[in-house]
């Protein structure tokens, strides 16, 4: 168990115990922090999310040949991002419509998320990467943890104080510990990536990319170039 592992682990954790207390209260600051941390999450999506995709996907290619196409793993994608939008669509109807019941679909959004939440999680910690590149790329998530956790706070504040929040954590828990003890084979590994990719994908461009009026463009951008930039300059002069 190296010591960067643990510090994501917990790091993960907290984000999801005190996110509702993270988040500027102030509208403007909390319009350029989402903006800023939108633009981080889409910036993580298009220069290292969709590029090991791929690469997962021609791996899967050479070692199966014939019995493998071009996009079994983008299939599975789209059933994850088919899955969430499905669960996003049934909380969304339950936050503007007057007549429903808003806490069973507040319970539907959190279980999902814990399970995306364990997924996520055992996806970091079994992968080989380690040290600063462990730690770089685990924080992108943890923002992007960050915006998924208020978001599901602000539909049912109380809730999520007294019970969701540890529900949302025993899920990064929960993934961190089989990361660390449970080992299966590289094509589950590519498959669960797959899944959780698709979704993520979803999540950003539907959540976390701010509407037109709550958007601060200026900081979105500042997010999307210095994300973008630093993982370049990484990728050049250290082959991530």
């Amino acid at each position: 168990m190296t010591f960067e592992i643990i510090l994501i682990g917990l790091f993960y954790i907290i984000i999801y115990l005190y996110a509702y207390k993270l988040i500027p209260s102030n509208r403007m600051k909390r319009k350029m922090w989402i903006s800023f941390v939108g633009g981080m999450a889409a910036a993580y999506v298009f220069v290292y999310v969709l590029p090991y995709f791929h690469d997962h996907q021609q791996a899967i290619k050479e070692e199966y040949g014939r019995l493998a196409t071009q996009t079994e793993l983008y299939f599975v994608g789209l059933i994850g991002l088919l899955i969430f939008y499905g669960v996003q669509k049934y909380v969304e109807h339950g936050r503007y419509s007057k007549k429903a019941d808003k806490e069973p679909r507040f319970w539907v959004q959190v279980i999902f998320f814990a399970i995306y939440n364990m997924l996520i999680s055992y996806s970091i910690v079994s992968t080989d990467i380690s040290g600063v590149k462990a730690i770089f790329y685990a924080t992108a998530i943890g923002l992007h943890f960050l915006v998924v956790a208020h978001d599901i706070w602000r539909y049912n504040p109380d809730l999520y104080v007294t019970i969701g929040r540890f529900i949302m954590a025993s899920g990064v828990f929960i993934g961190w510990m089989m990361g660390m003890w449970l080992s299966i084979s590289y094509l589950i590994e590519a498959i669960i990536f797959a899944f959780i990719s698709g979704a993520m994908i979803l999540n950003v461009l539907s959540n976390e990319l701010p509407r037109h009026r709550e958007a601060h463009f200026p900081t979105f951008a500042f997010g999307v170039i210095l994300y973008t930039s630093a993982t370049m300059v990484l990728k050049l002069f250290f082959e991530w």
